[in-house]
């Protein structure tokens, strides 16, 4: 059951003027002046075969072809500035984003003018005489938005020619749009605020859908709903979606480094991560640990003796380990937010349960990824059918809503 945010379901659901849009954000239209910290200064422009969108590209078109990042604003604003630090980043590291809404344009924005977006960006680099000519890599484009925005990301999502999407801020509001989910074939990201986002029920929610096999991201920055969209070059989420675009776009696998495998770069940050499916070179994943056992048939002459269980079967006492690690989010006088990682041992799972020692005088209100049995003193969390199986070292994570004061909860995991 998808849990819905009525305050949430206002920001994206309700044709609002730009300047409601700007007050219910916490932002204010970034003049989107030449600058980015990448290596090809950045500015915007308008087309008159685009109307009613903002093109960020590099002031000066580099000689490498410019993959096509398309965006949709936070409030479906049409306000194409609205996040013109972010996008303005994003460009000056050598690729064409183009925001729906012409700059300062008031009103609201549809799906459909993503394709448009890139309809125009594909007909500009065929077209003689246009400055993108043979300028632009027709064959990496991206789709992304932010709250509202994103949810028309969501809607562009299985246009043939989009090779990644990336969710901001965003979820579905209701179980029945998860088909949106459902036709999902390419790669996919998520970058939320946290816990206290109002968008995260949601966004989790979707994560738990995903189609099997598909290759996913989730990175968590407990920054809240507004994101750091309006900070200098857009902040942490301009930085990582960056490297995300990098990696999706310019088979970058230096910056995929900062998204893949438990040791990722993020996965060292103060992001919290979850991953699926998801390999530097973009091949198909192990659907089983890496290989560290010989092949049964033929043991190789480095075969453990055969009083040694292989690495791979459960530890003699039939107990697979895993840890459990617990961290308030967010607390306030009465309630509080907390996540718990668990994160398997040296030998995979199919399943876990957490124990949970809640202090005197808090009770769980709410949790999700994650089947809970009790609200106050100890209680159990199981997985959900969807993230209890983890491959040696991988992680997984659930989160609640409590009542009282989260501090000196106590967590500790059991495997299967």
């Amino acid at each position: 059951m998808r849990r819905r945010s009525k305050i949430y379901a206002g920001l994206v659901s309700v044709i609002v003027p730009v300047a409601s849009v700007i007050v219910m954000l916490g932002a204010t239209p970034a003049d989107a002046a030449v600058g980015g910290s990448g290596p090809y200064p950045a500015d915007y422009e308008t087309s008159a075969g685009l109307a009613n969108h903002t093109i960020f590209r590099p002031q000066t078109l580099p000689s490498e072809r410019l993959p096509i990042f398309v965006w949709g604003n936070g409030g479906c604003s049409a306000n194409g500035l609205s996040q013109g630090n972010f996008l303005r980043e994003i460009a000056s590291h050598g690729f064409l984003a183009i925001a729906n809404g012409a700059p300062n344009g008031s009103g609201s924005t549809t799906s459909q003018m993503l394709t448009q977006s890139i309809d125009w960006a594909v007909a500009e680099n065929s077209r003689q005489g246009s400055k993108y000519f043979n300028k632009l890599d027709t064959t990496k484009v991206a789709v992304a938005g932010f709250s509202c925005g994103g949810l028309e990301a969501y809607a562009v999502s299985a246009d043939p020619r989009v090779t990644t999407t990336g969710i901001f801020s965003s979820g579905l509001l209701n179980d029945a749009d998860d088909y949106q989910l459902r036709r999902l074939t390419k790669p996919i990201a998520y970058f939320i605020g946290g816990p206290s986002d109002i968008a995260y029920p949601n966004a989790m929610d979707d994560w738990g859908k995903l189609p099997a096999g598909l290759p996913a991201f989730m990175g968590n920055l407990n920054v809240g709903h507004g994101g750091t969209y309006d900070q200098a070059n857009g902040g942490e989420f301009g930085r990582v979606a960056v490297l995300y675009l990098k990696w999706r776009l310019k088979d970058d696998t230096t910056a995929g480094a900062n998204f893949v495998g438990p040791d990722c770069g993020l996965c060292r940050s103060q992001w919290t991560v979850q991953q699926k499916n998801l390999t530097l070179d973009g091949g198909t994943p192990p659907t089983t640990p890496p290989p560290t056992t010989p092949p049964p048939t033929t043991p190789p002459p480095t075969t453990p003796p055969p009083t040694t269980p292989p690495p791979t079967t459960p530890p003699p006492t039939g107990t697979p380990a895993c840890t459990a690690v617990y961290a308030v989010q967010d607390q306030w006088n009465g309630g509080f937010v907390a996540t718990v990682t668990v994160t398997a041992g040296t030998a995979a799972l199919t399943g876990w349960r957490v124990t949970l020692t809640l202090p005197s005088g808090a009770s769980v209100s709410s949790l999700w990824n994650g089947v809970a049995s009790g609200t106050s003193g100890t209680i159990t969390v199981a997985n959900q059918s969807y993230n209890g199986r983890l491959a040696a070292g991988q992680s997984a994570s659930f989160g609640f809503q409590g009542t009282g004061n989260g501090s000196g909860t106590t967590a500790t995991c059991a495997g299967s």
